[in-house]
């Protein structure tokens, strides 16, 4: 059991002028990270004795106690690049969702033409692979990308093009599907996917043709669809700072190809801050729980860009551009030694979480 602690801000006219409260997370983690098994055990934290002060007529309570930080899986990494040709060179950053209790992974591969392209593993307990297909699932056709030079990119791997960082949401019977459309830095766009839940679980691979959702000419990552409809619109989280941004929408086959959602990418760096002074992205799809939307997010420290740091904050469920709580602190950082060597090292990045038998599983490369 692993405790966060939170800023929870007041939302009426009271004397309390700060109120920390716990909310009891249970966590496991697992991981797509290349390279060797390895993980450690969060010791238990005990919870102090809350004190009450005065403070200029006003009240504040507080709650001292250790930051949350979610517990690796020993089966550490659980998904490793194979001999297929179109995964071997890297396997990361999957997506998730769960169907009957069933946990669906689609991962990001680079095989040995350099095109990034998705696979599929499933689990039953939420980290131990039942079943891992030997062919892609889904790869993105360019016919404007045109093969050349070897493109440094660094942002992943795989200079040849194709779709990257995908991010599912299963509403009703579908399963929609975010990705990052890369092809070469002039175009780096999100682009909007969708398949019958049928299919998908017969492995009858029948996608939607894919539409570009974000303008030419600007590059775009790290957007959201929100798990159900908002007031009756289906909406799409694509900017989170300086402000949040949300697009609210009747369906989402408004988009033809010629209809884009303008967006802020500018990610300026807030100095008042310090381990997630530089915002980078959203990570997984929002979860609803209780308190509100919970929201996974990657950051790094403006002065040690070298680290990637996952944290976690909650949305109102009504009004998802209002923040009710943010962590203090990360809740995961790079320390082992899958998390800090290989092509980009110093980076846990999470493109897919899920909460099974009231326990979160993020998934992270």
């Amino acid at each position: 059991m692993a405790k966060v602690k939170i800023l929870n801000k007041n939302k009426n006219k009271t004397k309390i002028r700060n109120k920390r409260v716990l909310i009891k997370v249970k966590a496991k983690i697992a991981s797509t990270a290349i390279r060797r098994k390895g993980g450690k055990k969060i010791p238990k934290i005990k919870k102090k004795k809350l004190k009450l002060r005065k403070i200029n007529k006003k009240i504040t309570f507080v709650v001292r106690n250790k930051e949350v930080k979610l517990e690796r899986s020993l089966r550490n990494p659980i998904i490793s690049p194979r001999l297929y040709e179109w995964e071997s060179k890297a396997t990361f950053n999957p997506t998730a969702f769960v169907s009957n209790g069933k946990v669906h992974l689609i991962y990001r591969a680079i095989g040995n033409d350099d095109v990034s392209v998705l696979g599929y593993a499933s689990s039953y307990d939420g980290y131990h692979i039942e079943e891992r297909l030997s062919h892609f699932i889904y790869k993105r056709f360019n016919e404007n990308f045109k093969e050349g030079k070897p493109l440094i990119y660094s942002s992943g791997g795989g200079w040849n093009g194709g779709c990257e960082d995908p991010r599912v949401t299963l509403i009703g019977d579908t399963v929609y599907m975010l990705y990052t459309a890369f092809d070469g830095w002039h175009s780096v766009r999100i682009a909007l996917t969708s398949i019958k839940l049928s299919d998908f679980k017969n492995k009858k691979w029948n996608w939607e043709k894919s539409v570009l959702i974000s303008p030419p000419g600007e590059i775009h990552k790290n957007w959201v669809l929100f798990p159900q409809k908002i007031n009756g619109k289906f909406a799409i989280l694509h900017s989170f700072y300086p402000k949040i941004l949300i697009e609210y929408f009747d369906s989402l086959d408004d988009f033809d190809g010629n209809k884009f959602i303008k967006s802020n990418n500018t990610r300026p760096v807030d100095k008042k801050r310090v381990w997630d002074s530089w915002f980078r992205g959203v990570g997984p799809s929002p979860i609803k729980i209780k308190e509100g939307w919970l929201i996974l997010y990657h950051a790094m420290d403006h002065k040690n860009t070298d680290k990637y740091r996952l944290g976690a904050l909650i949305l109102d469920l009504k009004n998802p551009q209002k923040v009710l709580y943010r962590s203090n602190g990360p809740i995961l950082e790079p320390e082992e030694h899958y998390e800090n060597n290989g092509h980009k090292g110093g980076v846990v990045y999470s493109c897919g979480a899920i909460v099974k038998e009231n326990r979160l599983f993020v998934y992270y490369g």
